[in-house]
């Protein structure tokens, strides 16, 4: 158990991966769980998954007993009722001691973070609102009362999941429901997950696919004509098991649908932020990069020899960058994470790409200066830091934000008002 004395500021412990600052009771309360059940438990698994890459089903049994499953369904639904800057601050801080714990968990509470805090600020008809509240309803109960988990699966090796093409996957309406078929790809909790959020086009017959017809359907693990496929051995990230998926003919109920028809265009629209929530993850691993440094420099590190080596001002002038930098990612994040909110202004939209863009790239930047500051000893397996940097370099290529498409948007965005044209 930790020693040091309690932050008058922050009410904890320890310095939470996003930085100190006043938390709210239950921030501060989620926090310190997500803090010693990675520093007790998930920290010491993560080689395992890693090696393995396999998925961490013994860390999900702790989520699911601490009800990290429901942090984000609303309180009249039997949820934590946690907003978008708790979870993201919850985020980073499993992401500290297992990237791949922390990445799959995002794709679960997506499912229902979309349609519960970030679907109330969605303009829906009267019918649209009392349409999703009854499904929802049905998927918070799943989650509540019997731990369900769901994944979201979203690539397809196209334009589609980066949101400039509609969806190869595709859904017909029937009699009581949907039928889709199609392909996914990079789906992560692949054969771990109870039911995969899946996102697809409204196939309507002539033949003129519209990203506005984006459809956001649940379908069971269990359902006929769903299948996974391939192997999995990715550089980094590799307990998260993305693996393929397909849907031949797969026919589920109108009551799977997560979100209203033409709902999921109109959210990605009006919340920007939705895609953000990647970024804890990483801002969590560069964490874990930066505390291993200091802890081998100052010869602190569980189970090998207490040698120092912080004497040498080369190394002291690379935890310094690494400081720079680190809290240089932390003070954008938290920024982005507060002025998250239907319809942005354009500069809080061009600093939440800014706040991703930082994290991703710097968590590999933060790595790479702790291997070289380590030195030879930070390339074995028995030590997290190889791991770390493998991890981090998987964030900057992750749909629909990669780091190419951040920088584009920006550009763009910066440059053109809305419907501005060159002749």
């Amino acid at each position: 158990m930790s020693t040091r004395p309690v932050n008058p500021v922050t009410g904890l412990d320890f310095t939470p991966a996003v930085g100190d600052m006043p938390f709210t009771p239950l921030q501060r309360e989620w926090l310190a769980k997500a803090h010693v059940l990675g520093r007790d438990k998930f920290a010491a698994r993560a080689a395992q998954w890693d090696k393995e890459a396999s998925f961490p089903f013994a860390n999900y049994d702790d989520l699911r007993e601490q009800g990290f499953l429901k942090l984000c369904v609303p309180v009249e639904f039997g949820g934590a009722g946690a907003d978008f800057p708790t979870y993201m601050m919850v985020a980073a801080e499993i992401g500290r001691f297992c990237g791949a714990t922390a990445l799959t968990w995002n794709m679960h509470i997506c499912s229902t973070m979309w349609t519960g805090v970030l679907a109330d600020g969605i303009a829906m008809s009267d019918e649209q609102r009392a349409e999703h509240a009854a499904r929802r309803k049905l998927h918070f109960a799943r989650i509540v009362n019997e731990g369900k988990l769901y994944a979201q699966p979203f690539s397809e090796g196209t334009a589609a999941a980066a949101g400039r093409a509609p969806f190869g996957t595709t859904a017909k309406k029937v009699e009581g429901g949907w039928l889709i078929n199609g392909r996914k790809i990079w789906a992560s909790l692949s054969g771990a997950a109870d039911y995969y959020g899946v996102l697809c086009t409204e196939d309507k017959g002539d033949h003129h696919p519209d990203a506005r017809d984006t459809l956001y359907i649940s379908v069971p693990a269990t359902a006929e004509g769903f299948s996974i496929s391939g192997d999995w051995d990715p550089l980094g990230m590799r307990g998260t098991v993305s693996r393929n998926l397909t849907f031949k003919d797969v026919f589920v109920s109108d009551d799977e649908q997560l979100m209203p028809r033409g709902i999921y265009f109109k959210g990605a629209q009006t919340w920007p932020a939705m895609f953000f929530t990647l970024s804890p993850t990483y801002l969590g691993v560069a964490n874990a990069a930066y505390d291993f440094t200091v802890q081998y420099l100052r010869g602190e590190v569980p189970g090998e020899p207490p040698i120092k080596r912080r004497q040498f001002p080369t190394k002291q002038i690379t935890v310094a960058q690494m400081r720079l930098q680190l809290e240089a990612m932390k003070s954008l994040f938290t920024r982005a994470i507060f002025e998250a909110k239907p319809n942005p202004s354009k500069d809080e939209k061009l600093r939440l790409y800014a706040a991703h863009h930082a994290v991703m790239e710097g968590a590999n930047d933060l790595a790479r200066l702790a291997i070289r500051t380590c030195g030879g000893q930070s390339m074995l397996k028995h030590l997290p830091l190889e791991r770390l940097y493998r991890d981090s370099r998987c964030g900057a290529l992750m749909l629909p934000w990669t780091a190419e498409l951040i920088l584009d948007r920006m550009g763009r965005e910066t440059l053109y008002e809305p419907g501005e044209r060159d002749e």
